[in-house]
């Protein structure tokens, strides 16, 4: 396995009396193809980034690469551009040659739905002038419209490994014809599992392909991984020549505090703000707490949304289109949202739990700070998670052994995040985001009228109802029948079919009948003599009656 460094000149603008720096190469002279360049010059990219850079000479000449490079420095191209090249598509010479025409020819593996779903987005717009075809697939979706985009011819697959074999089997999907196969945050896959199924997925595909691994950390188990299904693959690590050092950029502030569970939802919501904040991301550790903290905000005027395992896939998709739009502005979410989602304008993430590993620290804090901007990072740890944090610090290198104890009200709080002095938990009535007010936010209390000022619906009676009464020992029923409409609309009311009553209604008749029943049986009776049974006499009065 050989190994490639790539150090890049620094982001920074030059000052005076510093050397000019060499230009960068485009990607029209790194051999991109023009149609491809075009694409990207649309979306406003027109430099590649250092592992891309370093990744594209090497990949476009059919090589297994293992790509390593911090989060949110631009791996999605350095792999996406050589799969979209190396795809023969239609019109171009050997097409036909092809053994299986409208089949598949790249195959890129991700672990989660948002993963594939952003990296099917990314590939889409750097072939939006090529006639090349880019099916995702993954789950929580119907089947028949994956299976007729198959079905139709598709050069490109990105998908989640489960979706991906259960097409596979159904022979839906055909693998047969994959000539480049990339395995996007490996690591990820094998913490959450999926090695028994990336290991099925290569099994059915051509011996001779060329494989791309990338991922932003490299444990021990990928390595083995990649020199078992990899073909003497170069390992490439991109990293600024400024750069301090340690896992996490440098364009990133983290702040570590010791904070009390109580105290939490308070300085979230003095920390939110902030002068200067944009889009940010909460993370939590569990589902339950997600949701909890959403509504909290929400509750207290914040404009945010949550994203975790619990919501359906439709509501996932939503909760993220809306916070990459601007609709939501704060986004509270599992690790779901941990890998690949790629928003560049977040200025702030925070950890309201401590992490379990470095590398999950990894990942949340690469959410900000992409794309060369700047971000702050914020990490809430407990008194019993010190401990774990001690071992991310040490892994790390970030020189915080111990967080300082912090409160929603110390002086240290408000200056390291640049909060207002006389900051409070609830946003003041004027700066109520629209969320607070009922425009697309789950709470549209304030949106509504007064109660005073809302029209009243008339209550409506049933003219089934009907009493009765015994007049010299016969019944008598007053009240209306209804019509068959009404019965219809009585039924629909108490939930009931035509013709039949709900439990009450039925008891008031049971009671009804019983008391009528009760009532002829009383008249008919007086209409007789009734028959007074006999007394038994015993002891004397006996002796005396037969004296008698």
């Amino acid at each position: 396995m050989s190994d490639t460094t790539l150090t890049a000149p620094a982001a920074d603008t030059p000052e005076e009396n510093t050397p000019v720096e060499a230009p960068k190469q485009s990607f029209a002279e790194l051999k991109v193809r023009e149609d491809i360049v075009a694409s990207l010059l649309e979306a406003g990219i027109e430099f590649p980034f250092p592992i891309q850079a370093l990744t594209l000479p090497v990949a476009l000449g059919g090589n297994d690469i293992i790509g390593q490079a911090k989060t949110g420095t631009g791996k999605t191209l350095g792999f996406g551009i050589p799969a979209l090249q190396r795809v023969i598509r239609e019109g171009d010479a050997g097409y036909e040659d092809l053994e299986f025409p409208g089949a598949p020819q790249a195959l890129i593996v991700a672990p989660t739905r948002e993963l594939a779903i952003q990296v099917g987005a990314d590939l889409a717009q750097a072939s939006k002038h090529s006639n090349i075809s880019i099916t995702t697939i993954y789950g929580g979706r119907p089947y028949e419209e994956q299976i007729a985009a198959l079905k139709a011819g598709t050069d490109v697959i990105v998908g989640t490994p489960g979706r991906l074999i259960d097409l596979n089997r159904q022979r839906v999907l055909n693998l047969k014809q994959i000539k480049t196969v990339v395995l996007d945050e490996a690591d990820e896959m094998l913490d959450l599992g999926f090695l028994p199924d990336v290991e099925r997925i290569l099994a059915a595909l051509p011996p001779v392909r060329q494989a791309m691994l990338f991922s932003a950390t490299m444990p021990g188990a990928v390595i083995t991984m990649a020199r078992r299904y990899m073909s003497r693959p170069t390992h490439i690590r991109a990293q600024d020549p400024d750069d301090d050092g340690s896992l996490t950029k440098r364009n990133i502030r983290q702040l570590v505090y010791r904070a009390h569970n109580l105290d939490k939802d308070e300085m979230v919501a003095r920390l939110l703000q902030a002068e200067g904040r944009g889009k940010t991301i909460i993370f939590t550790q569990t589902k339950r707490s997600a949701a909890k903290m959403a509504d909290e905000l929400i509750d207290r005027g914040f404009n945010a949304g949550s994203l975790h395992g619990d919501l359906g896939q439709g509501a996932r998709e939503q909760a993220l289109k809306a916070f990459r739009s601007g609709k939501v502005e704060i986004l509270v979410a599992t690790d779901v949202a941990a890998r690949g989602i790629d928003v560049d304008d977040v200025t702030h993430v925070v950890n309201l739990q401590c992490p379990d590993d470095e590398n999950t620290y990894l990942h949340r804090v690469g959410r900000t700070g992409r794309a060369g901007n700047n971000g702050t990072a914020v990490t809430f740890v407990d008194w019993d998670s010190v401990p774990r944090w001690s071992l991310i610090n040490k892994a790390l290198g970030l020189s915080v052994p111990e967080p300082v104890e912090t409160y929603s009200s110390s002086p240290h709080f408000f200056t390291d995040l640049d909060i207002p002095k006389g900051t409070k938990g609830r946003l003041p009535r004027a700066k109520k985001s629209a969320a607070a007010e009922g425009d697309g936010s789950p709470r549209e209390s304030s949106s509504r009228e007064p109660r005073e000022n809302r029209e009243r619906t008339p209550r409506r009676r049933s003219g089934s109802r009907t009493r009765t009464r015994t007049v010299n020992g016969q019944s008598q029923e007053r009240g209306g029948q209804q019509d068959s409409g009404a019965e219809e609309q009585a039924g629909a009311r108490h939930g009931h079919s035509k013709g039949r009553q709900d439990r009450p209604s039925r008891e008031a008749e049971r009671h009804r009948e019983s008391r009528v029943s009760g009532e002829d049986g009383a008249a008919q009776d007086t209409s007789k003599p009734r028959r007074r049974r006999p007394r038994r006499r015993t002891g004397g009065s006996g002796e005396a009656d037969s004296q008698d």
